[in-house]
């Protein structure tokens, strides 16, 4: 398995994971033109040189180099809200008080907001179920920091991530249909297809802007407030183990929760390291600290537009130099004296996070 930058080819194959992702899942939508756009920003967020985040948007694949076949999706958002805003509504508690009666009563509301803009957001995070296996859903995970480790002048320092919010099969989300009943007439598909598209007057137009009483909520509603979709736990408990917090903040539509964490708080951007490449041309990496233990470790090289990601046992760290195998450096287009970036696996996250990828689903 290698992570590259999504190419026009991949245009079919994009295609198959937004129709299969299901409703809720607004960073890609089956939209064949919406897609095609996005694979050209992406190009060309790449393709730019730039010193501080504006309206780039990279999306990552991951490729069975073996088949060809496209197993999932991965992307960051370097500055939210730079071209639409980007609202959610914000879990608040206010406490009513008569003095005089010396009644008090603290209640719940939901306050629509746009604090995250200028955050850099990772997003777009998809596994395939017919290849969900081993170390994928790591390495569609994690890759996304070491890039932003080894290129933080594209990035904001706060990073966030909108978990998708529990819906059912048929694509109905408890949450949604609630703020239909009262405010906007509208299905549920049809409000993330307008969102997937950009498309997002409506918010103003018909969103509630005043607090709404979490009390005065359907059951089923409230329930849902904060929790995330089945297909999304395991992608939750990955960023958790890497720091991201959740303070309170839900999804407009769905109610999920969005997580954040500062950008050099981030587990895996602290405990990766910066290397020198050493080619072994023996093609025999001798006293190997990861591969004698059997310790996976995820490297990446230094690129943008060449930029290669895999997760391997194949290297050996000693100090700040990187020993590789011919055949790993011109999978990574690695030379004598180049850079990379290498995390150890066993050390990205606590015990209890690890082999997520087998257990449980990967979708936000």
């Amino acid at each position: 398995m290698i992570i590259r930058p999504i190419t026009d080819t991949d245009l079919d194959t994009l295609y198959k994971i937004a129709s299969e992702s299901g409703p809720g899942f607004t960073s890609l939508m089956p939209d064949r033109e919406a897609l095609a756009q996005k694979i050209a920003h992406s190009i060309a967020s790449f393709e730019r040189s730039v010193t501080r985040p504006a309206d780039e948007h990279y999306l990552f694949v991951l490729e069975d180099e073996i088949t060809g076949d496209i197993l999932g999706t991965t992307g960051i958002e370097a500055n939210a809200g730079h071209t639409r805003p980007l609202y959610h509504f914000r879990r608040n508690t206010v406490t009513h008080h008569s003095r005089d009666l010396n009644l008090r009563r603290s209640v719940e509301t939901l306050t629509r907001c746009n604090h995250y803009t200028g955050y850099s957001e990772i997003c777009s995070l998809y596994l395939r179920p017919e290849f969900r296996r081993a170390n994928a859903g790591k390495l569609l995970s994690r890759v996304r920091f070491l890039f932003m480790a080894q290129h933080p002048e594209r990035f904001s320092d706060k990073v966030i991530a909108e978990m998708r919010g529990v819906s059912d099969s048929s694509g109905q989300s408890p949450f949604w249909n609630w703020l239909k009943t009262h405010f906007v007439d509208m299905e549920f598909d049809q409000a993330t297809q307008l969102i997937g598209t950009g498309y997002t007057d409506f918010i103003d137009e018909l969103m509630p802007s005043h607090p709404l009483y979490t009390c005065l909520m359907s059951p089923e509603a409230r329930t849902v407030l904060s929790q995330v979709h089945k297909d999304t736990r395991a992608a939750l408990r990955i960023l958790e183990a890497e720091g991201f917090q959740h303070n309170g903040f839900i999804d407009l539509f769905d109610g999920g929760p969005t997580v954040e964490c500062g950008l050099a708080d981030i587990r895996s951007v602290r405990l990766s390291s910066a290397c020198t490449v050493r080619i072994d041309e023996t093609n025999a990496v001798a006293g190997n600290d990861f591969a004698q233990k059997n310790k996976p470790a995820l490297i990446t090289n230094t690129g943008t537009t060449n930029f290669r990601a895999v997760v391997t046992s194949e290297v050996s760290a000693r100090q700040d130099t990187l020993i590789v195998p011919p055949a790993l450096a011109g999978k990574l287009r690695l030379d004598n004296g180049s850079h990379a970036r290498v995390l150890p696996l066993n050390q990205a996250a606590p015990a209890h996070t690890r082999n997520t990828a087998t257990e449980l689903n990967y979708a936000y």
